[in-house]
């Protein structure tokens, strides 16, 4: 069993920057993949980056490459979303997820737990 709470969402202008924040407890939290999420209004839940156990492979969806970081801090089982230059189009609640099966984490897949998210609204 994996426990998943995010923070560090609120609102902020075009162009801005927030990061999030997502401390996990429960099963070993250096052992498995981890990956943030988000889902706009009306929209699909979207797959935004992952990285694995170990911090050292990363991958982000096109739309937020170059603008986006993810990164992890094993000791303190919390992993994090360096968000900059945000636009509009940004805003959805975020999930925090994580991948306890390893498999297909980089495309978005098998995650199995899931926080309860954190609302992110960029205003223009």
């Amino acid at each position: 069993q994996v426990q998943l709470v995010e923070s560090g969402g609120g609102l902020v202008q075009a162009g801005g920057s927030l990061r999030l924040s997502c401390a996990a407890s429960g099963r070993t939290f250096s052992t498995y993949p981890m990956g943030w999420f988000r889902q706009a209004p009306g929209k699909e839940r979207e797959f935004v980056a992952g990285i694995n156990w170990s911090g050292r492979l990363t991958y982000y969806v096109d739309s937020v490459k170059g603008r986006f970081t993810i990164s992890r801090d094993n000791a303190k089982n919390t992993v994090y979303l360096q968000m900059n230059s945000l636009k509009p189009e940004d805003t959805a609640v975020y999930y925090c997820a994580a991948s306890t099966s390893g498999s297909s984490w980089s495309i978005g897949r098998g995650y199995d737990y899931w926080g309860q998210g954190t609302q992110v609204t960029v205003s223009s």
